[in-house]
């Protein structure tokens, strides 16, 4: 059996900066990667998250070194 999740995206999130690579696409289907460098300010998380929920991402996975996560 092979599971796909259709709206997902992965974070790697750093000091200063949070990558986010997002990937939709439908069973059977290559799917559309896209890639963005988001600030770690309030305002620039909250344009992370608006971009995300745009795209209708229902998992993420996400990559963190310390304690920089916590914000995110």
């Amino acid at each position: 059996m092979q599971v796909m999740n259709c709206r997902c995206a992965g974070l790697d999130v750093h000091q200063k900066t949070v990558a986010v690579c997002t990937m939709v696409g439908e069973p059977g289907e290559a799917p559309q990667k896209e890639k963005r460098v988001f600030g770690t300010s309030t305002r620039q998380l909250l344009e992370m998250s608006d971009w995300v929920r745009q795209q209708g991402i229902t998992h993420i996975a996400m990559e963190s070194t310390g304690t920089y996560w916590k914000p995110v």
